[in-house]
């Protein structure tokens, strides 16, 4: 375990999703002659037989870049400077996040994150930088940090959670820059029909 007491990223479950994810990559690998048909089937069974999401990273590490991998297990800090960040798709959120962002734009996707805690803090540090935080729709955001001329616009309402929620909490400071937390739309209910069936005789 990490010094607080929490499983290292490397070391949580896979889910069959995930190993699912890792066999579409190398069957691409394959078809582009990557790999051998005797290296496709080592690895696949590599990956049917993972148990952990850093095997399956190890899978794949000279086939893709670092930001391409299926499972970015290591960030520790984002930081866009005079450009522009994205962190997506199946990546595992610590329960501390830096979160910089000078002249820069981030965007940060956690529809297909694994959180590592229910509550977790995203420290956010801001010059004249924008982030556009994007949630599923029954997380609850908590801005608690400062903010100079900042602005934080929370969009869509949380939806209703039959259970325990995540929650994201922003720290820091937000000197002349803006958060933007994405939600979807939560689905309207179907509609009831207006015609009465007619009754029987």
């Amino acid at each position: 375990m990490d010094s607080d007491g929490t499983v290292p990223a490397r070391d949580l479950r896979a889910s069959d999703a995930d190993r699912d994810r890792v066999a579409e990559l190398l069957q691409a690998a394959y078809a582009d002659g990557r790999l051998t048909a005797e290296e496709h089937a080592e690895r696949l069974a590599a990956v049917f037989g993972a148990r952990t999401l850093g095997e399956l990273t190890g899978v794949t590490r000279d086939l893709l870049p670092a930001e391409q991998q299926p499972f970015q297990v290591d960030a520790k800090h984002v930081v866009a400077m005079f450009g522009s960040q994205r962190q997506e798709g199946r990546w595992v959120v610590p329960g501390r996040l830096p979160v910089s962002a000078v002249f820069g734009k981030i965007d940060l996707n956690l529809h297909e994150a694994i959180l590592r805690h229910r509550h977790v803090v995203l420290d956010l540090s801001t010059l004249c930088g924008r982030i556009r935080l994007h949630v599923p729709g029954e997380v609850e955001v908590r801005f608690t940090g400062r903010s100079m001329a900042g602005a934080v616009k929370q969009g869509e309402p949380v939806w209703p959670s039959q259970g325990e929620a995540p929650v994201v909490e922003l720290t820091g400071t937000l000197l002349l820059g803006t958060v933007e937390v994405i939600r979807p739309r939560r689905p309207k209910p179907p509609r009831r029909s207006l015609l009465r069936r007619g009754r029987r005789s």
